[in-house]
């Protein structure tokens, strides 16, 4: 076995199938996993050396090493197995060991599966020589981190053995939690020989912590132990949560039957098993281990299944190594490895595995079904299908509440019967069935909790002297008042839990304080939350959380108005000059058309051409008023009147809301009409002390610093405005609405404000970021806004007089009603003139073509007997006879008509008879 320096020597060969293939075990076999795996080993020896179809004769020998839990001895014994020529070796448990040996295996070519090393960095590029036959914590942790999204948990504790395992998977899981918005609030780290002592009083500062979410990842040989130390400190109770590993249901697993007591210490606990499908297989090779004579344990975990396959996993590569690949198993010294300076370590003694790289990727490409499943590897060399049992453990023993995949993630069905549907990670596909919790109650835990022995919340409250209606001192408790202390108090009311909590005024008193410090002061942890008039802007919610908004709010310009005299033509300025014209035109016209449709059927329209002109103009602006006491008898002077009537109402209407618009107008004292024309004007702009808005100005809209004037108080608003620019005072005041409605309430609405809200925002409370308070507060605010309550706090600090708010201007044009807001009116009514004239002129002229061929005649006879007596007849037609027939009464036209029809009777009656 031993090697003479740099030269590589053969030193064992295989050339027949009836020599032994050496293959090395390396665990620690006092232990939870050990005792599971030795019997398992062994049985799967036996069963490959009895099975002649796999290895064909060549016996497979197994050599066992026992690294006694520490990382140093495990060390040596491993480095003592490679001096025994094997061709793989199945193990470490300890991933502590799996890093160390893993050089040494790259070094001598020696592929090292194993069972029980779930650290996830194990899988790097860096060990190309180890292969892990169970499954990795990476995917443990993601399951862990679906299990928390799934009852919305944001923050976790996580308490774990602070080696390279734990280390590592508590890493991955914040990572995972990261995807999901979550995150790992407090790391409660212990050496791996910790005492009671110190595992206490670790467990004491978690329980002074806000979360109530505990992820346990520790060694299934001590991990009772940690359980036991929480029971003491009624950590084991309502409002609590424990999430265990694998390493809990493989020491629950290793028990037959269940431990009363355990089980009633664990009751509520939520773990994840490995998932092994219950197969005939699984079945027939768990009563083999416990019909074993030589068995150190009453029950048998899932690594024990790992470590069985393990064995069959090298079994079935050197059957396809050695007999269908045509490998030979040879041994060579590396010139690399030799003693330097007389040293006693004997490094020539290991030798390299000449076969390794090929028997390497012989392992990687085997493909066979073992009792845990589908043994095969991806290309990360990560078996296939990962998957985990999520169990509840209650006082008679562990229940399945669902399952969890790298396929479909959480789900209540099998992963194995999941495999053949399409891929579904959809939030509505994750169910999992109720849970006991820590208690005995179903109820899921809100996850955190202000602890009685805990510290109170400490609130931040600008200490302000203006708009006090908003918050203030007090001397009374809290020592704080106003409509934003009411809102907080009514929302920490509505909460399912107490908090406790402290106020304290941030700010001299001699002005208001900077909210943006106020802000930052509680994102570094010096306040747990600020409350009061906080605007939520951009800046703001990078470093705290905010609740939903609880007052609407915006910038907006406010300037001071002055009351119009009023003109003794004001009441011409509802209407545009075009627009009286044009009705003035209409109301001759109609009454001119009403007159022509009237004319030969109401003697109210008739008589001398005088009387007749009165009585236009008379029922054409009476109708102004509704008082035209003329009466309409035919249908189309009815239905054109009706039209107009309703046009003269609408005119009307308006008229009256126009003037009355006109005469109560307050003006502006100033040219501004909104934040574009304050831009744009050189004058000084007011803005409140403390407020946002002069980073806005100068940084959004580039205002010149210069010209922004800091105002302490309502009554600096009011005098800065009322002097003026001119005078040493401002233009107009930038602030946020609500402080602006205050203002001109309690100023009998002397300001108005111009323009519209040049920015959307809100008012909201402030806390450190990830806080779960934040989420809580925000429903109840939705709560107190759905209720009414909300509205009856505004009511009781902030009802006053309102004032319009909204754009006022000092041009009166604005005010007038032009023609383009009553041309549609206007096309109706002359639409229904022209008709009724149309028809009117048809029926005419009907009646008098009826009286051709002497109608003429007779309208000369009627005008003028005796010339019609001495003229010939005669069939021509005049404009003047057409005019005077038109004179005609209707009543007389239709007698005559009548009268001319009985001639032409009596005409035809004679004709007949005189023959």
């Amino acid at each position: 076995m031993g090697g003479n320096g740099n030269h590589t020597k053969v030193n064992n060969t295989v050339p027949s199938i009836s020599n032994v293939v050496r293959v090395g075990a390396l665990f620690t076999h006092n232990s939870v996993i050990g005792r599971s795996a030795k019997p398992a080993i062994l049985t799967a020896v036996d069963d490959v050396n009895s099975d002649t179809s796999i290895l064909s004769g060549i016996k497979l020998e197994i050599v066992l090493h026992d690294t006694n839990c520490s990382g140093f001895l495990g060390t040596v014994e491993a480095l003592q197995l490679m001096e025994d020529n094997v061709v793989a070796a199945i193990g470490p448990q300890s991933s502590g060991i799996a890093h160390v040996i893993s050089h040494v295996v790259n070094e001598l070519h020696i592929p090292l599966l194993s069972f029980g090393a779930t650290d996830p960095t194990l899988s790097a590029l860096q060990y190309p020589y180890f292969v892990r036959t169970t499954q990795s914590d990476h995917f443990q942790m993601y399951a862990i981190a679906d299990l928390i999204e799934h009852y919305g948990w944001r923050e976790v504790i996580t308490i774990f053995v602070d080696d390279d395992n734990g280390r590592n998977g508590i890493s991955e899981l914040g990572d995972a939690m990261a995807q999901k918005r979550a995150k790992i609030s407090y790391k409660a780290a212990f050496p791996p020989d910790a005492s009671t002592t110190d595992i206490s009083a670790l467990l004491s500062r978690v329980n002074l912590m806000e979360s109530r979410v505990y992820v346990l990842h520790v060694n299934p040989d001590s991990g009772l132990n940690i359980f036991s130390l929480a029971k003491k400190l009624g950590m084991m109770s309502n409002g609590y949560v424990w999430i265990a590993t694998d390493w809990l249901p493989s020491v629950l697993d290793s028990q037959e039957p269940a431990n009363l007591d355990t089980m009633k210490l664990l009751q509520g606990v939520v773990a994840f098993r490995h998932h092994t499908p219950d197969t005939d297989l699984k079945k027939t090779l768990i009563s083999k281990l416990k019909n074993r004579k030589d068995k150190e344990t009453a029950g048998f975990n899932s690594y024990a299944l790992y470590a069985y396959d393990s064995v069959w996993l090298v079994a079935h590569a050197l059957h396809d190594f050695l007999l269908s690949e045509g490998g030979n198993i040879s041994f060579s010294n590396d010139p690399k490895l030799h003693d330097n300076n007389g040293s006693m370590l004997n490094l020539s003694s290991l030798q390299a595995f000449d076969g390794g790289p090929l028997f390497l990727q012989t392992i990687l490409r085997t493909n066979f079904t073992g009792v845990s499943g589908r043994v095969q590897f991806d290309a990360d060399k990560n078996l296939i299908h990962p998957a985990y049992d999520i169990l509840n453990i209650g006082e008679s023993g562990s229940r399945i509440i669902g399952y969890w995949s790298d396929y479909s993630g959480l789900s209540d069905v099998i992963p194995e019967s999941l495999y053949t549907k399409s891929r579904n990670n959809s939030a509505g596909n994750k169910h999992l069935t109720s849970v006991i919790w820590p208690g005995g109650t179903t109820t899921t835990p809100r996850g955190w909790v202000f602890p009685n022995n805990g510290k109170p919340l400490r609130i931040a409250v600008p200490n302000r002297i203006s708009y006090l209606e908003f918050v203030s001192k007090d001397k009374n408790p809290p020592g704080v008042k106003g409509y934003c202390i009411d809102v907080f108090e009514a929302a920490i009311n509505l909460l399912p839990y107490p908090v406790p909590r402290q106020y304290i005024l941030f700010g001299h008193g001699d002005r208001n304080p900077d909210y943006n410090e106020l802000v930052n002061q509680v994102g570094e942890h010096n306040y747990d939350a600020a409350v009061g008039d906080v605007t939520i802007v951009t800046n703001r919610t990078r470093i705290v959380d905010f609740t939903q908004p609880y007052m609407t709010s915006g910038l907006v310009v406010v300037v001071p108005v002055k009351e119009t005299k009023s003109s003794p033509w004001s009441f011409l300025k509802p209407f545009t000059a075009q627009m009286w014209c044009v009705t003035g035109a209409f109301f001759l016209f109609v009454g001119a058309v009403v007159w022509i449709l009237e004319h030969r059927h109401n003697h109210e329209f008739r008589g001398r051409p005088r009387k007749q002109l009165i009585t236009i103009f008379w029922f054409s602006f009476s109708t102004m008023f509704f008082s035209h006491r003329e009466n309409t008898v035919s249908a189309l002077g009815r239905l054109v009147l009706i039209i107009w009537l309703f046009v003269v109402l609408i005119i009307n209407s308006s008229y009256t809301a126009s003037l009355t618009s006109i005469l109560t107008v307050q003006q502006l004292s100033s040219q501004i009409e909104g934040i574009d024309s304050l831009i744009s004007s050189n004058q000084p702009i007011g803005i409140q002390d403390g407020s946002f808005a002069r980073k806005y100005l100068t940084d959004e809209l580039n205002i010149a610093e210069s010209r922004i004037v800091t105002l302490k108080n309502q009554q600096d608003y009011i005098d800065s405005l009322q002097r003026g620019p001119r005078n040493g005072g401002v233009v107009a005041i930038v602030d946020e609405l609500p402080y602006i409605e205050l203002l001109m309430s309690n100023t009998n609405c002397q300001f108005r404000t111009v323009g519209q809200e040049f920015t959307k925002s809100g008012w909201g409370f402030a806390f450190q970021r990830d806080s779960p308070l934040a989420v809580d507060m925000s429903t109840a605010i939705l709560q107190l806004s759905e209720n009414g309550d909300l509205q009856k706090i505004h009511d009781k600090w902030l009802l006053r007089n309102e004032c319009s708010v909204g754009a006022q201007t000092d041009d009166e044009d604005s005010n007038q009603l032009s023609l383009s807001s009553f041309w549609g009116l206007f096309l109706i009514s002359g639409i229904a003139c022209l008709i009724a004239l149309v028809a009117f002129c048809v029926k005419l002229f009907c009646q008098y073509i009826k009286f051709s061929p002497d109608s003429h005649e007779e309208v000369d006879e009627e005008m003028h007997p005796s010339r019609a007596r001495s003229r010939p007849p005669t069939k021509t037609t005049s404009f003047k006879n057409l005019m005077l027939f038109a004179d005609k009464k209707e009543a007389d036209i239709r007698e005559k008509l009548r009268k001319k029809k009985r001639r032409r009777s009596r005409s035809l009656d004679w004709t007949s008879s005189s023959p």
